[in-house]
């Protein structure tokens, strides 16, 4: 499945999003309200996937 934004609808994004927010409480650490935001985004068809994940990564590497 790609997950562009071009490729999925805002319900599929919704439920890609759902789903790693699942995964993340699984893991016992809830998102920050910055990288649920970022989600928020790639929902609204503002920013690829890809984008948030290399912003994300890049913070914790400092």
């Amino acid at each position: 499945m790609s997950y562009l934004i071009k490729d999925t609808t805002r319900e599929q994004r919704k439920q890609i999003v759902k789903r790693a927010y699942a995964i993340s409480l699984a893991s016992g650490e809830e998102p920050s309200n910055e990288t649920l935001e970022e989600f928020k985004e790639y929902v609204d068809g503002k920013t690829e996937l890809k984008e948030i994940q290399e912003r994300i990564i890049s913070k914790y590497r400092k």
